[in-house]
């Protein structure tokens, strides 16, 4: 795909205030369209992204991907980042530029905003006017400040370091810089828990989980699952399959799955 200039736009007020990067491809207009929500400490420029967004125009479907602030090329600091605030981005953007029914697909934390996205969406049209067409969720990780690093991969000592420091400098498997996780993430994430109740989304929903997965377990998948429990919901499980799913087949599988979706909208 050639080389495209990211256009901004502006979220939140005074010290909230920052700029959101946004890619968007109008393609030939032939809907559903597609909105990437990238993971945690990833950017739009990532490889499942930029595949994702190459087949859309290839198809002529609008594309759309941002960058959370603090990530990629967008405005603010990462250690000021909260799920709600990355949730609002998220929302923002897809309602200035995603006007089409769109499939949204979810990486890693990516699943948890494209669930938050959905949630605030119903709410604010209900079900009949959702634009939300279907979702993909590729390792989706719901609620995992909480349920996956606070209760089960912290010590007491980390968590007392949160608490008394306001942040903990995390080991990364992805990257020599290690991942910032501050007080105000882990609590602002429970006032975004899902997984205690049932999730509605209104749509379809694909999950492709690996079961080598070392960051979200492949059973947090079926849990999810279990959860959306009055949507149309398919979970395939990848048994080579590590987190990330970049390799040229688990690509191929994630176009399918996007794609199958697509013409079901059709």
């Amino acid at each position: 795909m050639s080389a495209q200039e990211p256009q901004f736009i502006t979220v939140g007020e005074d010290s909230e205030r920052r700029e959101i990067a946004v890619l968007r491809r109008d393609g030939r207009g032939k809907a559903p369209g597609i909105f990437w929500l990238s993971g945690f400490k990833s950017d739009m420029a990532g490889t499942k992204a930029e595949a994702v967004a190459e087949w859309a125009v290839a198809q002529g479907r609008p594309a759309t991907r941002f960058d959370y602030s603090g990530h990629g090329v967008s405005g603010g600091d990462f250690e000021d980042g909260t799920i709600s605030r990355w949730a609002e981005e998220a929302l923002a953007v897809f309602n200035r530029f995603c006007k089409e029914p769109t499939i949204v697909i979810g990486s890693s934390m990516g699943g948890w905003i494209a669930l938050l996205l959905a949630r605030a969406h119903l709410k604010a049209g209900g079900r009949d006017a959702s634009r939300i067409a279907g979702m993909v969720l590729i390792a989706p990780a719901p609620d995992f400040t909480e349920e996956l690093m606070w209760k089960h991969e912290f010590t007491d000592e980390i968590r007392r370091t949160i608490m008394e420091t306001g942040r903990y400098e995390r080991p990364s498997d992805y990257s020599e810089d290690p991942y910032v996780i501050t007080r105000k993430l882990i609590e602002d994430g429970r006032g975004n828990l899902l997984l205690d109740k049932p999730v509605e989304t209104g749509c379809p929903v694909t999950i492709l989980q690996g079961q080598q997965d070392d960051s979200v377990p492949w059973r947090y998948a079926v849990r999810l699952a279990e959860a959306l429990a009055s949507d149309d919901v398919v979970l395939t499980l990848i048994k080579d399959g590590d987190h990330r799913l970049s390799r040229e087949e688990d690509i191929a599988r994630l176009i399918r799955a996007v794609s199958d979706l697509a013409e079901r909208e059709a």
